[in-house]
């Protein structure tokens, strides 16, 4: 059965290039939004500290700060 509701978590590592904001920090690759079971070890990333931008080192997703 497919899930359409708000609880729904999304596929991981299915984007290129995430934006996220800073009340979504700490960072983390997969975010808790997504699943985590068919994807890598949850990794965090130190987004301020790297100018906004961040690459994650087991899929290579981007993540950039928007505000």
């Amino acid at each position: 059965m497919l899930r359409t509701d708000a609880t729904a978590q999304k596929a991981a590592n299915t984007e290129r290039v995430y934006s996220v904001k800073r009340a979504d920090l700490p960072l983390s690759c997969p975010t808790p939004e997504m699943k985590l079971w068919n994807s890598h070890p949850r990794v965090y990333l130190p987004i301020e500290n790297e100018g906004g931008t961040s690459i994650c080192p087991y899929c290579g997703a981007k993540y950039v700060l928007a505000d």
